[in-house]
This record gives structure tokens, C-alpha cells and sequence, in this order.
């Protein structure tokens, strides 16, 4: 069985221009999640509102109403009287969402990781916070997805800045 999340997150750096601290890379990880979910049908809850497209994967990452950072992932109930949209090839309809039921953050370690676990770990504190700020009714499930670059020599790009690495120096 081949799962989209874990496709989808190895095709970001196979045969293609990394773009360090781009958050739309981590946006289009996390979709993926949501669509295995969808696939694997365990939760028949789960099924029957995807299908019906009361919950909805928000890729504005923003609640109506509640001021928070944003997620990388964030699936919920729709606004009532939005239209869920529902693109091609996908089961996970996208629209605005009044909670959050499922949060996802995603972070990628790679040159120099031993100095980035301490802001990484409280990186993803901070957003399992954030998922559940608003009125207190709701306990989303937060879900943090991690990647380490391990490969032995890679370039990173930033904005128009390249940094080659070999390993040996940080």
C-alpha cells in the first residue's frame, strides 16, 4: 500500500529545488494526510462527513472568528453556508472552517540539527497551543510531522541565496 503523505513529502526533495523556510511545502505535506485518512476508511465518522464535505481541509490554515498562528494542516467543520470545493483527485474537499478537529505542523530538520531540535520541539508546542485556542469546547487531534534531510552533501535554497553542505561543517 502506498501512502500519499509519505509520497508526496519524499517527491519534495527527489529530483527537485528545495526551498528552505517556503510554508506552502509544509501546506501541501499535511493535505496529504487528511487524503490517506480518507483512504484507509477506518473511522466511519470520518468517511461520512468527508463525503458529505461537512469537514474540510482549510488551506487558509485560519479559523472564522479565532485569531491564531497558523498550522500547516488544519481540518474541521465548514463556516455554515460556505461551499466546500473539491478539487480533482482528491476525496478532502478545501473550504473555511469554524474548528479545528485535526491540526497538523510540519517541520524539516537538515543542515545543523542538533542546534534546531530545541526550536523545532517548541515549534510544535506552540501550534498543538494554537490548534486548540477559541472557545474551549474543542480538543483537536494535533498531529506533528517531522523530516530529516540525511542525505551526506545537498544545497539548500533560500529566497535567491544558495548553502552547499557536505556534512562537515554547520
Amino acid at each position: 500500500m502506498s501512502y500519499r503523505l509519505l509520497t508526496e513529502f519524499e517527491n519534495l526533495f527527489r529530483g527537485c529545488v528545495y526551498r528552505h523556510r517556503n510554508s506552502i511545502l509544509g501546506d501541501f505535506g499535511a493535505m496529504h494526510l487528511y487524503e490517506d485518512l480518507a483512504m484507509l476508511n477506518k473511522s466511519i465518522k470520518l468517511s461520512q462527513r468527508v463525503s458529505s464535505r461537512d469537514w474540510v481541509l482549510n488551506t487558509a490554515n485560519k479559523r472564522q472568528g479565532v485569531q491564531a498562528r497558523r498550522g500547516d494542516g488544519t481540518f474541521g467543520e465548514i463556516v455554515p453556508g460556505e461551499k466546500a470545493i473539491a478539487d480533482p483527485g482528491y476525496q478532502v474537499a478545501c473550504g473555511k472552517v469554524a474548528t479545528v478537529e485535526i491540526g497538523v505542523e510540519v517541520k524539516i530538520l537538515a543542515k545543523a540539527m542538533i542546534k534546531q531540535i530545541d526550536r523545532v520541539i517548541g515549534d510544535l508546542q506552540k501550534q498543538v497551543n494554537e490548534f486548540k485556542r477559541g472557545d474551549g469546547s474543542s480538543t483537536p487531534l494535533c498531529v506533528g510531522i517531522v523530516g530529516v534531510n540525511y542525505a551526506n552533501t545537498y544545497t539548500s535554497f533560500e529566497g535567491t541565496r544558495s548553502f552547499a553542505t557536505d556534512g562537515s561543517s554547520t
